[in-house]
């Protein structure tokens, strides 16, 4: 079992928002035993090794609550000829940066097999904590339907009223959800994705498409309530989170287009909002150059511009905000870019508060992730500088991280001796 006393530690409390100068942490195995107070020094057997942070300030390991490891290209038409041994062993490289830059812990919002989480939970790979949405629900011509419309091809019809790829059930109708929804937990899905509304990235749905029904997404829900888990949304426009929301999931993700009106029965209903700016942001610079349909690029124009505005229409409503940057292929690295584009209409106290406090929140963990304190998970960053001042001290490729920790493994270790 490992374990190493960590002194001397800057340590920014989220929840009070202030500073514990000259702090020290205990570890032992995955888990913090003993946070000291400011100035005071932790014992420990003469064996266990001590690292000395200089001040530095220290965080609790950061929450990424809507990413895609496993769509590892923005060509989709090449990811679908791809074979599922590449695409996992991409996937490996991203999950390893995404750690690298101080994410200790995801949730996949769709897309990775269980071998992945499998193998970072024997060690075979080094990469963040994993909750696993497995393949997402769609209807037919949904945001998970990749078949590009063709009225002179044969209709994509069986009596089961399921079609499964890599990504997606592309089921319809309530028996043929259960099915599916029973299918993802079974094979060890940690939570379940719906898609409530339209996309950007799919052929086939405008975005101000109202995706499956009610009864059709509430029996999603209770199916993940049923595992003792839950269920979540895709949606832009503010009938399709009304929708979602009354069936009962737990976050809506994106949420560009809500309107005051849905934020209220988001808030009344304790059903948090996951912005993710930074993918438009990557789409509108690249996404030409990477291969995104044009039909995408035109619906992106939709969305693009009104991420910031949602944001504040939910805060203004009392809506719970966590964090999180549905990256696809090639623009994974541009992660750590949410921070900056958060901190344009929230201070970087609150949008710290998202990546930690509130996104532990969303996956019912809190206490275990997302805070510094006994019994929580030794998810743990030392940063050279104050994010309160400047945030950009958490971009890029985590160069400013002097120690990372994820569940008392030290991963990056750069401080001196």
């Amino acid at each position: 079992m490992s374990a190493f006393v960590l002194e001397n530690a800057n340590l920014l409390d989220l929840e009070s928002g202030e500073f514990r100068p000259a702090t020290s942490v205990r570890v032992e195995g995955d888990r913090i035993v003993e946070v000291s107070e400011p100035g005071a020094t932790l014992t420990a057997p003469d064996d266990v090794p001590r690292l000395a942070a200089g001040g530095r300030t220290l965080l609790p390991g950061l929450i990424d609550a809507h990413v895609h490891a496993a769509i590892t290209t923005m060509d989709f038409a090449a990811l679908g000829r791809r074979a599922y041994t590449r695409i996992g062993i991409e996937a490996k490289a991203i999950l390893e940066r995404m750690l690298r830059r101080g994410f200790t812990t995801v949730r996949d919002a769709g897309g990775l097999d269980a071998g992945l989480k499998e193998a970072l939970q024997l060690g075979l790979i080094s990469g963040p904590r994993v909750f696993r949405s497995g393949r997402v629900l769609s209807q037919t011509g949904g945001h998970g339907d990749t078949i590009p419309p063709n009225p002179a091809a044969e209709p994509h019809l069986c009596a089961c009223s399921i079609h499964s790829t890599g990504f997606a059930h592309i089921a319809d109708g309530p028996d043929a959800v259960r099915r599916a929804v029973r299918e993802e937990l079974k094979g060890g899905a940690d939570q379940i994705k719906v898609m409530a509304g339209g996309g950007v990235a799919s052929p086939s749905d405008p975005i101000d498409m109202v995706q499956y029904s009610e009864e059709e997404i509430r029996v999603a829900v209770e199916e993940a309530a049923r595992r003792r888990t839950y269920a979540f949304a895709h949606a832009y426009v503010p009938d399709a989170i009304v929708q979602a929301v009354r069936a009962g999931v737990r976050s809506i993700e994106h949420g560009n287009l809500i309107d005051a009106e849905a934020a209220r029965v988001m808030a009344e209903h304790g059903c948090y909002l996951v912005p993710t700016l930074v993918t438009y942001d990557q789409l509108v610079e690249l996404g030409r150059q990477l291969s995104l349909p044009p039909e995408s690029m035109a619906k992106l124009d939709a969305v693009v511009n009104a991420g910031k505005s949602a944001i504040e229409t939910a805060l203004a409503a009392g809506v719970r905000i966590g964090f999180g940057t549905d990256l696809l292929g090639e623009t994974h690295d541009a992660q750590s870019k949410e921070f900056l584009l958060r901190a344009e209409v929230q201070p970087p106290l609150d949008v710290l508060r998202s990546a930690t406090l509130v996104n532990a929140e969303l996956l019912g963990k809190t206490g275990e992730l997302g805070v510094i304190a006994p019994g929580a998970y030794a998810d743990l960053l030392l940063v050279d500088g104050d994010p309160l001042a400047d945030i950009s001290v958490l971009t890029g490729q985590g160069e400013r991280l002097d120690l990372i920790v994820r569940c008392g493994e030290i991963v990056v270790n750069r401080l001196p001796g």
